[in-house]
């Protein structure tokens, strides 16, 4: 193993019929890592964890675990336990004893037994809860028995298969929290599977983010959000704006300015080394802008814009415009660090000016002019950062 690699798929592929669901995927995981394998229904999450799980054969590749190849080890020779969103608990068996389970079918000495039980009862906090049935506990609590019930077995690693997804909000901010905690206690390596990319952004080392079988980026939360590799990525993880453009000069080897319709031109740093003449997706992200009614005084590497306000909501935290420049409806987001009272808003129907820094926009490879158009997305189409706005169940 190299570069402290502990879990690694090789080349994995599964067909399903004619349906490619994992296309040649190569990935590692670190140890003890909380690592989250992110995308939309259909992606091939799953189908990775399942393999992993050893409820699947890939066609092609093969899986190592800390070294030894698991890829034909029927599952309950792997030292990996999974949780699904189900919880699967035993209804006819108490707290304790749903969680004593796993080591009573292997025969472990009572003691043994009684005093992992009670490490895993304080690990989750349910000392007062032991001897209650499964009716008898809420969805938050049935959560933390099945991952106590996996733990005590000692796995190498804990899969997560969409295990908050049939909580309610307020329940599954809650445990976010706690899984995050019980990964620090426990240090073992996590891999956790979802479609909400505000759970894979909160609780993880780095994000796999998957679409269409294959992995179009691997990163931590902060590289995946500030520098996506892909079009998919920067509109699925957050909200986004893209503008259509192509690489007119290159300016110093670090910059471009493209030429954008209806925009003057636009300076981008140009960390892909993109060609003059080239066509890109142009990427930034609402926050990034600032909005004015006066014409900002900015730097050499600032790009402004003038557009009209077609749409204010409100949020507490921050206000959101949509405002139209050109063809292009683009979304800004201002922060509320003042008190808003004190001045008078921008509203609806007025000319505005937003502006951006160089490096805050993120240039993106558009590989022919056949590609689908991604002008700025519509509301109902950007993801939100706090996981509500997309992705599939």
């Amino acid at each position: 193993m190299a570069n402290g690699e502990f879990l690694e798929f090789e080349d994995v592929s599964k067909y399903f019929g004619r349906i490619r669901a994992v296309d040649g995927v190569s990935l590692s995981v670190r140890k003890g890592e909380f690592f989250s394998l992110l995308g939309p229904s259909g992606c091939g999450k799953t189908t990775l964890l399942r393999i992993l799980a050893g409820f699947e054969r890939p066609d092609t590749g093969r899986v190592l675990l800390n070294g030894r190849d698991i890829t034909a080890l029927p599952p309950h020779e792997r030292k990996v336990n999974t949780i699904f969103q189900s919880y699967a608990l035993f209804p006819h068996l108490t707290v304790r004893e749903n969680i004593a389970f796993g080591l009573r079918i292997e025969k472990r000495p009572k003691k043994e037994i009684a005093e992992e039980v009670e490490r895993m009862l304080v690990l989750i906090q349910m000392e007062d809860q032991a001897e209650k049935y499964p009716d008898k506990i809420s969805g938050g609590q049935k959560q933390r028995v099945a991952i106590a019930r996996a733990l005590i077995k000692k796995p190498q690693v804990l899969l997560l298969d969409e295990p908050l997804a049939a909580l309610d909000l307020k329940l599954r901010q809650r445990m976010l929290m706690e899984l995050d905690l019980i990964h620090d206690e426990v240090g073992i390596t996590f891999l956790y599977v979802t479609h909400d990319q505000g759970e894979a952004m909160s609780l993880s080392d780095r994000i796999a983010v998957m679409n269409g079988g294959i992995i179009e980026q691997v990163g931590t939360p902060g590289e995946i959000y500030e520098a996506p590799r892909s079009s998919f990525v920067a509109a699925f993880i957050g909200d986004t704006n893209f503008f259509e453009g192509r690489v007119a000069e290159v300016v110093g080897g670090e910059y471009s300015r493209l030429v954008i319709d209806g925009f003057p031109e636009v300076l981008c740093f140009n960390d892909k080394h993109i060609s003059v003449g080239n066509p890109v997706y142009l990427s930034i992200r609402p926050e990034k802008f600032h909005i004015s009614r006066e014409k900002p005084e900015t730097g050499n590497r600032h790009n402004v814009v003038q557009a009209r306000v077609e749409d204010v909501i409100y949020q507490g935290l921050m206000t959101r415009y949509w405002v139209r420049s050109g063809e292009y409806r683009i979304s800004v987001a201002r922060q509320h660090s003042r008190f808003l009272l004190d001045e008078t808003p921008i509203r609806w129907d007025e000319d505005v000016w937003i502006s951006w820094h160089a490096d805050d926009g993120y240039m993106l490879e558009r590989y022919s002019e056949s590609d689908e158009k991604l002008v700025s997305l519509p509301p109902e189409n950007i993801g939100e950062v706090n996981g509500e706005g997309n992705g599939a169940a």
